[in-house]
């Protein structure tokens, strides 16, 4: 597996600079094939809020992958509704081609021991298909691109696994049995900070075929320690990507001149949070 991660700026074409950070990667030929489908994981909690991989993101992921007959936008339902609800956010994507899959509907299931237990994933999912995992660059020490395999779990009732203990050998339970992550794309157009706070527009993309690699330096721009992370040590200690920062092969714009607008960015929703807890007099 090659540890390389691609990170660009972008200004209002997505689909050029996502094509930029590919090529710096190696390309994609291997993916981009009329043989195999595409499944694009999304990852979104709540149609109501904005803290999931943009419209115009996805899109350039889509384009990426021109030669593809079928892709698939995927989510699966969670307590606060359907997973089919959520993937509304990119109905103006949906065409003949580009295809909304609710994974909790799918009957055409595979069993699959997780976390100690029998379940039952949908069969997009597995290879030969294509996996593609976006989300949002976010400070939250569960990570991002890692996480959103919890919505391959096709039960609404998820909050059974949320304690460390389980919750992480599940994600790297899920990435073994699907064949793994293909493609990760973290979408940097903001940086969601804490929760409550205003997200910070950033404007960059960390592409990388090793999705372990990518959550690495999404977490370092975010102020997180990845090796104090135990979902991205979980993946290390089983062997399925790089955590170590030092190991890793950062490509296209300066990774330390984004970690200084990184953390001037997080000092700034430091201050704003501040102020909003001095009562008004």
């Amino acid at each position: 597996m090659t540890s390389e991660v691609a990170i660009v700026h972008f200004d209002e074409n997505n689909a050029e600079s996502l094509k930029q950070a590919i090529d710096l990667i190696g390309g994609i030929d291997d993916l981009n094939t009329a043989m195999r489908s595409v499944v694009v994981k999304v990852g979104v909690f709540s149609h109501k809020a904005q803290n999931h991989t943009s419209v115009s993101v996805v899109d350039a992921i889509i384009s990426s992958f021109d030669k593809a007959l079928k892709i698939f936008l995927a989510e699966s339902d969670n307590y606060r509704g359907k997973g089919s609800e959520r993937l509304q956010i990119w109905k103006e994507l949906f065409t003949d081609r580009v295809m909304p899959f609710n994974l909790s509907d799918d009957t055409d299931t595979r069993e699959t021991r997780l976390a100690d237990r029998e379940m039952k994933l949908s069969h997009i999912l597995f290879k030969p298909n294509v996996l593609v995992d976006t989300h949002i660059l976010r400070s939250g020490d569960r990570g991002s691109i890692l996480k959103n395999l919890f919505g391959c779990l096709p039960t609404s009732k998820k909050a059974k696994f949320h304690k460390m203990e389980i919750f992480c050998p599940l994600l790297a339970d899920i990435y073994e049995a699907i064949g793994g992550i293909d493609l990760a794309v973290l979408d940097g157009t903001y940086f969601w900070h804490g929760a409550g706070d205003t997200p910070v527009r950033m404007n960059i993309l960390l592409v990388g075929r090793d999705a372990v690699a990518v959550e690495t330096v999404g977490a370092v721009l975010a102020g997180l320690k990845p090796e104090k992370m135990p979902v991205i040590q979980e993946f290390v200690r089983r062997g399925l990507g790089e955590g170590d920062l030092g190991r890793i092969e950062i490509l296209g714009t300066s990774f330390e001149s984004l970690k200084k607008k990184f953390a001037s960015a997080a000092k700034t929703q430091k201050k704003l949070r501040a102020q909003r807890k001095v009562p008004q007099t």
